[in-house]
């Protein structure tokens, strides 16, 4: 496991105070050689002037954060690696890069030049209000997750229709959540919880099976209402990070951990409507 603040070179992204995404692109290609047309096709779908040159641009106004965002990141992944092997007696063959994105994401997993990252986009970080202990450790933890999924199981499959693929998102992101909830060693530990979310949830558990499973049936990506922080549940967000840990829970009082992360979507549908019928 292998760890890359790259923040001291934060400030000359921006020209007078205005973030440059000439001066971005020289900068990422010292980040993460040979990437940079990776990052630029993600925001395509985006209208980069409203919805993202904003929360880059806040960045140059928190400075002071940039420092705390990277003294949080050094002391969470000092012990991280011998953390992990202890849980889960396993390594993870990854790298963990603290950088400034173009809002592609508060945390992403993907494999560049045949290894895998975990990037950290600050600015998104920055924007969320995640600039804390308890933040940090949920969004690297969660990601670390997805990353143990991938190299010791199944993370991605091919599914034939949107259900499929929302059930899969809803088990994929259960797993995470459960890998952040045994590294922290509570099973009532989730990261989102801000005294409120979780009682919320807690008291709604079973209205909320009974909408997914309803909405599954039309549930689309312009539609659902479980995944992203920029969806609202009856008003609350991350429904479906609540509802996929609550399943994972569920299966692992039968299965080992490291056999259900394997699982193809057969055997997520089989446990899946066991879950919804306790």
């Amino acid at each position: 496991m292998r760890t890359y603040k790259a923040i001291e070179q934060i400030g000359n992204i921006f020209i007078n105070g205005a973030f440059s995404i000439e001066k971005w692109k020289g900068y990422i290609e010292l980040v993460i050689p040979n990437a940079s047309s990776m990052f630029l096709e993600d925001i395509k779908d985006y209208d980069f002037n409203s919805k993202c040159l904003p929360i880059l641009n806040n960045v140059f106004l928190n400075k002071s954060k940039i420092v705390k965002i990277g003294e949080i990141f050094d002391q969470i992944t000092q012990n991280l690696e011998s953390n992990i092997i202890s849980h889960f007696h396993r390594s993870l063959d990854i790298e963990i890069i603290l950088y400034l994105g173009l809002c592609n994401g508060a945390g992403w997993v993907t494999d560049i030049n045949g290894q895998t990252k975990v990037l950290l986009g600050i600015e998104k970080i920055i924007e969320l209000n995640w600039d804390n202990m308890n933040q940090m450790i949920g969004l690297i933890y969660h990601e670390l997750g997805h990353v143990y999924q991938k190299q010791f199981g199944s993370l991605e499959r091919t599914c034939n229709n949107l259900s499929d693929q929302f059930l899969w998102q809803l088990f994929t992101e259960g797993v995470a959540m459960y890998f952040e909830q045994m590294l922290v060693g509570d099973y009532s530990y989730f990261h989102q919880d801000d005294g409120k979310w979780k009682k919320y949830y807690d008291h709604q558990l079973v209205h909320l099976k009974k909408d997914f499973i309803r909405d599954l049936e039309t549930m689309t990506n312009q539609n659902q209402r479980y995944f992203g922080d920029w969806v609202l549940y009856h008003n609350h967000s991350d429904a479906g990070y609540y509802l996929g840990a609550k399943l994972i829970q569920f299966i692992c009082k039968y299965i080992d951990f490291n056999e259900v992360i394997s699982f193809n979507i057969d055997e997520v549908k089989h446990y899946f409507q066991s879950f919804i019928e306790n």
